[in-house]
């Protein structure tokens, strides 16, 4: 099992800047390459304090590209909804060229409905601007002179540039509890980023993921990414003080920007967010240290937990830690990855 750091900026001018946020965010990358760590990543949100910091992942992550030289810097993931596929190609080769060929491109359908509203989206053409864009950028990604004529976009012979030193660039497909979602992905021999959320649950949807890769004759049985909010402290009492209100502030934000989904906002491509988010509105340290699907403890409490939480779900292959949780400072998230990297990490190295 390999582990990296996530960035999911939850905080809005009146609580942190901008400059502090990332800047803070660039000094823990720091830490990745000497303690470990297999990778950064960010995602792509917009004008709200969940997320809204990150408008656009590969910014950060070019810079996060140059502060190491192992780690590979991960989309997590960026919204053809929102984008052009032209766009997306073309940041995405330069990333890829930038980092010396360490992207993982995670895309995802997004799924904030007041998102879907700024930017004059349907939330009925979710679905449909997903697929049409996957299927765009992998092509302009991995061929020359591409032609497509689809509903949302529409080009003729169109050679991305710069093009990408990997071929083919890693592609991830962020699943939450769609189970046609986990099938396209294991189908089309893509990766698969998850979120344990779903407890237990998520075991059958990376089965239908497997299942869907081995059936359609991908080598192997393809890779899976989790999202896990991690705080690793000498002493549980000392985890749980230091960290247990930032779990807490940063559920209740994400709550805030998905209300959309309790407000009225109703679409078949999204079943079931409504009860998603009012069950999430529950969620503290407590239950989520509950169900494994936190990392928030003592060394050994983090060891054990991984251990359950993969044993609930029939193992994974990485786990991206989101580090600094809501208004954590640079200095507890540091103390916390070099006390994960030194005494958590080794129980799971390879080999």
């Amino acid at each position: 099992m390999k582990f990296g750091i996530s960035f999911f900026p939850n905080v809005g001018p009146t609580e942190k800047s901008g400059e502090e946020y990332w800047g803070e965010a660039l000094s823990l990358v720091d830490l990745c390459d000497p303690l470990g760590y297999s990778h950064v990543r960010t995602v792509e949100h917009y004008f709200h304090p969940y997320g809204g910091y990150s408008p656009n992942p590969m910014l950060f992550l070019s810079a996060a590209a140059q502060r190491t030289r192992k780690a590979r810097v991960v989309t997590g993931a960026v919204l053809p909804a929102f984008n052009s596929p032209l766009k997306l190609a073309g940041e995405a080769g330069m990333l890829d060229a930038i980092s010396g060929g360490r992207l993982d491109l995670g895309i995802a359908r997004a799924f904030l409905p007041h998102e879907f509203e700024r930017f004059g989206v349907s939330l009925d053409e979710s679905r449909a601007r997903y697929d049409e864009g996957v299927d765009q950028i992998r092509r302009l990604l991995s061929e020359d002179d591409v032609s497509s004529d689809g509903a949302f976009h529409r080009f003729e012979n169109v050679t991305s540039l710069p093009r990408p030193v990997q071929q083919p660039v890693p592609i991830w497909i962020a699943a939450t509890s769609a189970p046609e979602t986990f099938a396209y992905a294991g189908r089309m021999g893509f990766h698969c980023m998850a979120n344990p959320i779903g407890g237990a649950a998520l075991k059958e949807l990376l089965g239908i993921y497997h299942d869907a890769w081995q059936e359609a004759g991908h080598p192997g049985r393809g890779q899976t990414m989790l999202a896990f909010m991690m705080y690793c402290a000498p002493t549980t009492e000392q985890a749980i003080e230091e960290a247990g209100p930032e779990v807490k502030a940063y559920f209740e934000t994400l709550c805030d920007a998905a209300s959309g989904w309790t407000d009225g906002a109703s679409t078949k491509d999204y079943p079931g967010y409504d009860k998603m988010i009012e069950s999430l509105r529950q969620e503290d340290v407590h239950k989520q240290r509950a169900k494994s699907a936190g990392f928030i403890g003592s060394p050994k409490e983090c060891v054990e937990m991984i251990g359950d939480y993969s044993s609930q779900i029939g193992g994974f292959d990485h786990a991206s830690l989101q580090v600094n949780t809501k208004m954590m400072g640079a200095d507890k998230a540091g103390a916390s990855m070099r006390l994960f990297a030194e005494q958590v990490m080794p129980k799971f190295a390879e080999g």
